[in-house]
């Protein structure tokens, strides 16, 4: 089973953030695949993540979102990979980058934080930094950064970002069928 992880923060108020761009690229692949995201239970508690299972391209994936605010993405991404039992190379986790232009796409098979704190808090709760990752641009503010993670894309964004969800279920289909080293030369 592969664990595909979207990054992002609960609640309508940070639906159209640039920082949601991970919830909005997951969102995109299980509704084209039909794969519903929904809150469920584990024991009497909760988890802290919604998700969905199903099949991709002969695979059997399960899609999450945390339900932690970004800076504590671990505590998720942790139960979810315990839950499931899969190894750290079947985990992908999918977030934006300030370092990359808006609707680039970098897929990587492990790497550091680079001052993602979701991401700084993955690699703090699994111990580890030895995980796939896609990374979607969302470009650098002049000001900021905080505020701009937290707006929402302009209009004249919009289209790019859109454009930029796409190519990540592209990207995600082909890392499914295909493996990451082929997704790596054909999207990065």
């Amino acid at each position: 089973m592969k664990l595909i992880v979207g990054l992002g923060n609960p609640g309508k108020s940070y639906a159209s953030n640039r920082h949601n761009v991970g919830f909005r690229c997951l969102d995109h692949f299980a509704s084209q695949h039909r794969i519903p995201i929904k809150e469920r239970r584990l024991r009497l508690k909760a988890l802290k993540a919604k998700y969905g299972t199903g099949e991709v391209a002969g695979t059997p994936v399960a899609l999450a979102k945390p339900r932690t605010y970004m800076n504590h993405s671990g505590a998720a991404v942790a139960q979810l990979v315990r839950r499931f039992g899969v190894p750290l190379d079947d985990l992908l986790v999918i977030y934006d980058d300030l370092d990359l232009p808006l609707g680039k796409l970098r897929i990587r098979q492990r790497g550091g934080a680079a001052g993602h704190k979701g991401i700084a808090s993955i690699i703090a709760s699994l111990g580890s930094e030895e995980f796939p990752r896609i990374r979607v641009g969302i470009g650098r503010p002049e000001g900021d950064e905080v505020s701009y993670v937290l707006s929402d894309f302009t209009a004249e964004e919009k289209d790019v970002a859109r454009e930029a969800v796409a190519t990540v279920a592209d990207a995600l289909h082909c890392i499914l069928a295909e493996g990451i080293a082929a997704a790596m030369n054909r999207y990065n």
